[in-house]
């Protein structure tokens, strides 16, 4: 979920500084958050997510600075995710992913304060309601995200092919043909979630966002962790080169929110 390409995660314009240039960062609804369980709210009303991607269509992989994304097709209403906290169906418009220099941090959303190594972020958009996906990234219900912890363990099989294609994406702005990839094998077997109203993690940080943060993390291996560690911020050209990693903005505050689940918590 890029934004403009003047901000980045170093020291002097990180998320620290954000607020600097972008108004929003210091909303009311920003996002990623410390979810504490214990004070969640169990809401039985909340469905299951219903995940429709058999008939996604993955164009390209791509390094655009800030992360590494897949992009999808964006023709078609096939490819959505619905029920749960949503009124309409989402339509799926790229994932990417965020992760630490090491595997004591990486993650954006914590657990009682816990960081996973990394997390994976669907990013959906109100095809119904908006024209455009700028125009639903700028709505108060424009968009919908779903987050996928990641922890370290034994090796996933299907993201073998992303890993194993990251090379081709090392530096900033490179893109390659990345076709026939389906996410559905990148989420977990349980499907319990927590939601709340957010906002985008990265420049302009719009106020847009209803987060689908899944309980149950994937196990993907420390190599295939190093790989995605092995992509950089900067451009091939730039004589200083900076490793892609820690790039994720740390929990917000909650503020007014209320964070609801859709399963009972049982320590």
């Amino acid at each position: 979920m890029s934004g403009q390409h003047c901000w980045g995660y170093g020291d002097d314009n990180g998320p620290s500084n954000w607020h600097k240039q972008f108004p929003f960062a210091e909303g009311d609804r920003q996002s990623p958050i410390d979810i504490a369980p214990a004070q969640a709210v169990y809401d039985a009303s909340l469905t299951p997510v219903s995940i429709s991607y058999n008939a996604c269509t993955s164009l390209s992989i791509c390094n655009n600075g800030h992360s590494v994304m897949v992009e999808f097709e964006d023709c078609d209403n096939k490819t959505v995710i619905s029920d749960g906290p949503l009124e309409a169906p989402y339509k799926l418009k790229q994932f990417h992913f965020h992760w630490g220099r090491t595997g004591s941090q990486g993650s954006e959303h914590t657990i009682d304060g816990k960081s996973y190594p990394g997390e994976l972020h669907l990013v959906h958009w109100n095809s119904t309601k908006y024209k455009t996906f700028g125009e639903a990234a700028g709505s108060h219900d424009g968009l919908a995200v779903v987050a996928v912890f990641l922890e370290t363990g034994d090796k996933h099989t299907s993201l073998s092919r992303l890993t194993d294609a990251l090379y081709m994406v090392k530096f900033k702005e490179t893109k390659a043909q990345f076709k026939d990839f389906n996410p559905r094998c990148l989420l977990p077997k349980c499907r319990d979630y927590w939601t709340y109203a957010g906002s985008l993690t990265t420049p302009p940080l719009n106020e847009s966002v209803t987060w689908i943060v899944f309980r149950e993390p994937i196990q993907v291996s420390e190599k295939q962790l190093d790989k995605f560690r092995t992509l950089m911020f900067s451009g091939e050209e730039d004589s200083e080169k900076q490793p892609m990693v820690d790039n994720f903005r740390p929990p917000q505050p909650l503020k007014r929110r209320a964070v609801l689940a859709s399963f009972m918590w049982k320590p």
